[in-house]
């Protein structure tokens, strides 16, 4: 066996109460090399798969958010035509709820005064799945002979970039293309390609502007390369056909000035209302990770005279909030297929993982904050540096999107009671007040029966901001 890959596919989705059913294959690929003749073949296999998600408190109806992801493939030979495949996969299910809060911002009554508050929310104004289909060719160049059978081939997306525009979210990256095949040639020589096809697509977004703050994730849900016949009629063309299915939450922040206390000198106000988290946004940070290692390829495989092609998927064991940042820690496996001086077992393929561990900043952050992070394998390269040792650099970038709650009282009606008449007629006509630290005119107004403007008026102030230590003369205005 010289390398194996597996692709799982979710045909259905059904929800019930506290229960999500889901029915679907992974399609297990191996290549590897005939016992009798030395030649090399690939084979697949489909599983049928069946699971039941217990989610606590989902019904029918729910929009729910489904990811997977491989965890471990293995394929074992039980004798020379038979095989044990095994995979682990882990499911990753989410259901967002969308909760409106209402904003006391205006006050009918201009005899009473309001006490306002600037708040920065952010909100979730768009919330949508679409696909994004790239259909690309790749034409033989003309010293490769023509295609016999198609063996192997991979394709990964590189540096995607999405943004959103008007009505629309943008993306480019680059398809990274590899396929080994067998040539039509009297030999049937082992022929392999390695391309890479910059991209640009769209997907409808309708409301989307550009000035939104995006948390858009993508994933490769469908992939096919078909040999196709040129011009000519001969096989001389690969037909890359990939889906992603685009995940897009945009955000818009707003600044509200919210009512947050009322009073009136003429009656008792007792505001009501209840806690409610707001949201806002504290940071967006896109950060890189460089690593790099070297790889001893063992002995026994033989000396390496030429590299192939190489892959690596991203893989998070650990993510924590630390002191302005979060730390991601995992690792980048990697597969590595070569040519090796055997001529009974040219190629060979080896996996290896590279550990790595990267602080995001996002100064701020707490544990009361609401993160999401994304990362993606941005570059790949893979060299020998001798005939036994490959060296190997990668790049991954980390994307997060930090976002503060805050707990904050929203006010949702006004009880009014009986003024303290008593209280009232205790309490001077006329006084004097010096102004101490943290004093507001509101609260001096509202403690005294009072209003800013007639303090202002009655002071000669030029607004409502004034210095420790300053006397003011205030007049009671409510009547006994």
């Amino acid at each position: 066996m010289i390398q194996n890959k597996g692709e799982m596919t979710v045909e259905e989705v059904r929800l019930n109460e506290g229960h999500a059913f889901l029915k679907g294959k992974l399609q297990a690929d191996l290549l590897y090399v005939g016992e009798e003749d030395g030649r090399i073949y690939s084979l697949s296999a489909n599983l049928p798969m069946e699971e039941t998600l217990n989610l606590d408190g989902i019904v029918n109806g729910d929009k729910m958010c489904l990811k997977w992801e491989i965890e471990d493939l293995s394929i074992h030979i039980i004798h020379s035509r038979k095989m044990n495949i095994k995979a682990v996969v882990t499911f990753f299910a989410s259901v967002d709820e969308l909760t409106g809060v209402r904003l006391p911002v205006s006050l009918d009554d201009e005899t009473v005064s309001v006490q306002k508050k600037t708040m920065r929310v952010l909100s979730l104004v768009i919330h949508k799945k679409d696909t994004m289909r790239l259909k690309e060719e790749i034409t033989l160049v003309s010293n490769k002979p023509n295609i016999a059978e198609l063996l192997w081939y991979t394709t990964e997306v590189r540096g995607l970039d999405l943004r959103p525009e008007e009505n629309s979210v943008k993306a480019k990256g680059e398809l990274f293309i590899f396929a080994l095949y067998t040539g039509d040639d009297e030999s049937g020589t082992l022929q392999w390609i390695e391309h890479s096809i910059p991209f640009n697509g769209e997907v409808e977004c309708s409301g989307c502007i550009s000035e939104m703050i995006p948390n858009l994730e993508a994933a490769v849900i469908n992939q096919t390369l078909e040999v196709k016949p040129d011009a000519d009629g001969e096989e001389r063309k690969l037909q890359a056909d990939v889906v992603l299915e685009l995940d897009m939450k945009l955000y818009q922040e707003e600044d509200h000035e919210v009512i947050m206390d009322v009073y009136t000198p003429f009656r008792q106000c007792m505001p009501k209302g209840r806690k409610e988290i707001l949201e806002s946004l504290l940071v967006r940070n896109f950060s890189r990770c460089r690593i790099a290692d070297r790889i001893e390829v063992k002995e026994t495989q033989g000396k390496i005279l030429q590299i192939c092609h190489s892959q690596g998927k991203i893989k998070i064991d650990k993510i924590q909030i630390v002191k302005d940042g979060i730390l991601a820690e995992g690792i980048v496996r990697l597969k590595v297929l070569y040519i090796v001086e055997n001529d009974e077992m040219p190629f060979y393929s080896m996996e290896a993982m590279l550990p790595f561990s990267h602080v995001v900043e996002a100064k701020g952050i707490t544990e009361n904050s609401v993160y999401y992070l994304h990362t993606e394998l941005e570059q790949l390269s893979t060299t020998m540096v001798d005939s036994n040792d490959i060296e190997i650099r990668a790049t991954i970038g980390l994307n997060v999107l930090v976002i503060q709650c805050s707990e904050e009282m929203i006010l949702e009606k006004i009880e009014e009671i009986p003024l303290d008449q008593e209280k009232i007629r205790n309490m001077p006509g006329i006084t004097v007040y010096i102004m101490k630290p943290g004093d507001t005119l509101w609260n001096i107004a509202k403690k005294f029966y009072t209003t800013v403007d007639e303090i202002i008026q009655m002071n000669n102030l030029d607004g409502d901001e004034v210095s420790s230590g300053t006397p003011l003369l205030l007049v009671k205005k409510v009547e006994e």
